[in-house]
């Protein structure tokens, strides 16, 4: 399917996932997606999988979003505490279309919760309560990680999903400018075609070396070869060491549940010139999770980070983490947002893309790892092999048969569908105030604050009328998303209003 075609789909109103392999242009359609959305006046929201994934889509994190956090079911308990929390019922009311990017890292069981979730916050059994929902993402990338070894929570296999039924826009053109030989190997790999000519590219990059002051990002399998490597070019820095320890609050199980969620260390140990991540979201301060520094000055005994690829200087201040249950933090820690960067694992990797990377594939341990290690390099010049091993270039059997159930789909859905989109008018244009339905809506306020005795403010500011006259909600639960409109309101005026909407619909336009 070609870009313009998924876009249109996409615009269509109907959920969709958006897949395709690196360099067909994901990131590009879904972005003209949102930029044409919010032109029409929807409310979207930008989510994704991962911290890392988010930063380049400029959102948040779809459990941040959601108000998950880093709960593993939906218990009566949790449900109870969801719908009594009055910004998350405002927040899922007031969006119209949910994005989820790099949605292969997202547990099955946890888009099911999302699922849940957004039918109970919007009272609706729609699914996901309605809401447009954009998947975007490449199931060729590894799956996520399951703990204990049990079987693999695959997204696309989750509940949620074949009740959401996504259209499936399969993207087939390449964008990229390198004609190198590296996005012929990926997309070999997708096929389960590798040929010898694959393999002899890959031995022209294995042992070389990236340049003494070529910034590079160091990929491996396993953590402890990421901690080894850190470790090494940390104690090479012969200046004084600092190190901060965690701090942490409420029951043991409870702390280690919501460490499970988060990647700050529980002693980080910083030197002048240490490479660092940042593993929190904090917008105001100028990083996101996933962002790339260098640690260059201490004050206060706080480091100073520089992020890479700027001159932009943070000081870092402990960042906290709670977990949260029936409105009481239940657990709490503390820690600079910060891990070692020099090396990463390659699941950790996942979401980033590189100009440069050192990948050392020799203790691959799981079918697709060497297909994400080298789908985040841009080119092959980028790519620096240090080890390889059978398991590298092997992906997962059941994501074969998938993907071409995927493309057919596609395929399908691109023969009715137009090579075309008009660019749609401005938010003020197409969203204008209907002042026939304002009229009413003011006339009924005013009747309201007559029989009850109190200021006509009282009853809805005029912002929440004009807000209602520009949207008309298509259900009671829909005025919830009106800034100022609250369950109280809607349990006393939600009808009376729902009342009037449905009337003005039903006028007749006069023809002149």
């Amino acid at each position: 399917m070609k870009q313009v075609q998924a876009l249109r789909v996409m615009l269509g109103g109907g959920s969709v996932f958006l897949t395709g392999p690196p360099g067909s242009g994901k990131t590009y359609v879904l972005n003209q997606f949102v930029r044409r959305a919010v032109k029409t006046g929807k409310t979207v929201a930008v989510t994704a999988s991962t911290g890392i994934a988010a930063t380049h889509i400029g959102g948040t994190t779809i459990h941040s979003w959601s108000g998950l956090g880093v709960r593993e079911e939906l218990g009566p308990r949790d449900r109870q505490q969801l719908a009594g929390n009055a910004r998350l019922v405002k927040r899922y009311n007031a969006t119209d279309v949910l994005v989820i990017d790099e949605v292969s890292m997202l547990h099955g069981r946890r888009l099911d919760m999302l699922n849940e979730a957004c039918k109970l916050l919007r009272k609706s059994e729609l699914p996901f309560g309605g809401l447009q929902v954009i998947l975007v993402g490449d199931l060729f990338q590894l799956p996520p990680v399951t703990r204990g070894g049990g079987e693999l929570d695959f997204v696309h296999l989750s509940p949620a999903w074949e009740e959401l039924g996504p259209k499936i826009c399969y993207l087939s053109e390449q964008h990229r400018q390198q004609e190198d030989g590296l996005l012929d190997l990926l997309e070999a790999m997708r096929r389960g075609e590798l040929e010898a000519v694959h393999q002899e590219l890959l031995q022209t990059r294995m042992g070389t070396k990236p340049e003494a002051d070529q910034p590079v990002t160091r990929l491996y399998a396993h953590n402890i070869d990421i901690d080894t490597v850190n470790q090494r070019y940390l104690s090479a820095i012969t200046d004084e060491s600092y190190e901060y320890e965690m701090e942490t609050k409420g029951s043991t199980a409870k702390v280690e549940q919501l460490l499970r969620g988060i990647l700050a260390p529980e002693v980080l140990e910083l030197k002048l010139g240490a490479e660092v991540m940042f593993v929190a979201n904090n917008m105001n301060a100028g990083f996101f999770n996933g962002t790339r520094g260098r640690v260059v000055a201490f004050r206060d005994d706080e480091p100073i980070v520089q992020i890479v690829g700027g001159k932009r200087k943070i000081k870092v201040v402990p960042h906290s983490w709670k977990l949260e249950e029936d409105g009481r933090v239940r657990a709490e820690v503390a820690q600079l947002p910060l891990r070692l960067a020099w090396a990463i694992t390659i699941h950790k990797s996942q979401g980033m893309s590189l100009d440069a990377a050192e990948i050392d594939l020799s203790k691959s341990f799981t079918p697709g790892m060497g297909y994400v290690a080298l789908s985040r390099v841009r080119s092959l010049d980028g790519l620096f092999l240090s080890g390889i091993n059978n398991m590298a270039l092997r992906m997962h059997e059941k994501i074969y048969d998938l993907d071409r159930s995927l493309r057919a789909a596609s395929r399908q859905l691109a023969l009715n569908t137009p090579e075309s989109v008009e660019e749609p008018l401005s938010s003020h244009e197409t969203t204008p105030v209907k002042t026939g339905l304002l009229s009413e809506l003011k006339l009924w306020r005013l009747r309201c604050a007559r029989e009850e005795g109190v200021p006509a403010y009282i009853i809805a500011h005029d912002s929440v009328l004009e807000a209602i006259a520009a949207r008309p909600p298509s259900s009671p639960q829909a005025l919830l998303g009106v800034k100022g409109f609250g369950d109280h309101k809607l349990e006393k005026y939600g009808s009376d209003i729902m009342k009037i909407v449905a009337e003005y619909s039903s006028t007749p336009i006069p023809i002149n």
